[in-house]
């Protein structure tokens, strides 16, 4: 798998308030490899959404990321008042300070406003948490240098609109490092709507490192592995086989017009087929094998519902790969499969229902004591969630809510 040279920045808790279903949902302790777990409508998606939104509000732009979203009408909480409200407490490698970067979205005259931007830290054991940066709706300050201090100059710093994210724009400087970082950080992210369609495209022929958000670049990223990476490329087959097990390679021929075509060559077969004829599943598991074998794997992996097209068991050995590659990046997973939650820990699960009023909660399952005393007595997480015994997210019981006399532990 793939190494990086220290491990990546982890995010250890998401606040979310008034975005969609997600009225007012925190995540606490997540870890490298994090599953989100409920029925269809629990939240699952909305929550995969606002680490897309955040992503996109950094290479797009936020007001492209708000308006794709259906502005403040469709984006924001029914019934709910105030900001959206986004909140990520990360680590840039272990042991370090804890900083929270506070993100606050507000519509004004139809055009998103940045109306409360903050990061915080606190430098050592002693001390209160500070800001070393600090924006509303533009204007604002933020401390230089490698380690901000409490007690360092604050550089007031003009944005050139009310919409520009600070970290953004100052994270483009060299002398704001801790911000660089954050920016990079999340411009980094992979958060990943894979697609066996989009990869069954023929895009203009050349070697692309990273795959794209839809895998429609498969074939240029199989171009550059097979010309950069070789022994990669070999060990991402190697993997398919085990999975595909009739697979004996897959090809990126350039055409006379300059695209590529991607080709699967079957084992007992002397001709490959183009991938336009290969399955959904064989499709979907080349591309889960190419972005997690990635020679520079990206910080943050997000994955939704990985069951889709694949055979429940190969779901388990996805699981495993997922954990393999949560050292060198934290991976989320969004899915209601008990065949992947055999292959997780009770700890690296939340829960998501919705509440009387429609909104998303959860539960992580280590706080769960009858799940984890039927763990101890090594029973299967899926076998479990499949017999309703989790108390929440059952979609058979009023939504997921808890059952009369119970309740989140």
């Amino acid at each position: 798998m793939a190494k990086l040279a220290g491990a990546p920045p982890r995010i250890e808790r998401l606040k979310v308030r008034n975005f969609r279903a997600l009225r007012d949902l925190e995540l606490k302790n997540l870890t490298p490899l994090t599953v989100l777990l409920g029925p269809n409508g629990s939240g699952k998606s909305t929550v995969f959404d606002v680490f897309a939104f955040l992503a996109e509000c950094f290479e797009t732009g936020l007001r492209r990321a708000w308006e794709k979203r259906g502005r403040a009408r469709e984006l924001k909480s029914r019934g709910g008042s105030g900001p959206v409200l986004i909140e990520i407490a990360y680590r840039e490698k272990p042991r370090s300070s804890l900083i929270t970067y506070h993100l606050e979205v507000e519509e004004k005259n139809g055009r998103p406003v940045a109306v409360v931007e903050w990061l915080r830290w606190k430098r050592g054991s002693y001390g209160a948490p500070f800001r070393f940066l600090d924006y509303a709706g533009g204007t604002g300050k933020v401390i230089s240098g490698e380690l901000p201090d409490s007690q360092d100059e604050r550089i007031e710093v003009p944005l050139s609109s009310p919409e520009t994210i600070a970290v953004n724009a100052l994270g483009q400087l060299a002398e704001n490092p801790r911000v660089v970082a954050l920016r990079n950080f999340i411009m980094g992210w992979h958060v990943s709507y894979l697609s066996s369609d989009e990869a069954r495209g023929q895009p203009e022929a050349g070697p692309q490192e990273r795959l794209s958000k839809t895998g429609d670049n498969l074939v240029n990223v199989i171009q550059y592995l097979s010309e950069e990476h070789a022994d990669r490329l070999g060990l991402i087959f190697s993997r398919l086989q085990q999975k595909v097990p009739k697979i004996h390679s897959v090809i990126a021929n350039q055409m006379p017009d300059g695209r590529l075509l991607l080709q699967i060559k079957d084992a007992p077969f002397e001709e490959p087929i183009m991938a336009r004829f290969a399955s959904d599943g064989t499709l979907k598991m080349l591309a889960y094998l190419v972005l997690m074998n990635d020679p520079t794997p990206p910080p943050f992996i997000g994955i939704e519902e990985p069951e889709n097209f694949l055979h429940p068991r190969l779901l388990y050995g996805l699981a495993e790969e997922c954990r393999e590659v949560s050292g060198a990046t934290q991976i989320l997973v969004t899915t209601h499969s008990p065949f992947f939650l055999d292959a997780v820990r009770p700890s690296e699960v939340h829960v998501l229902w919705r509440d009387d009023d429609g909104y998303t909660r959860s539960q992580s399952l280590d706080q769960n004591k009858r799940i984890m005393a039927f763990m101890d007595a090594g029973a299967n997480l899926g076998d479990l969630w499949m017999e309703g015994l989790f108390e929440v997210g059952d979609p058979l019981t009023a939504g997921g809510m808890p059952m009369e006399g119970e309740g989140a532990k």
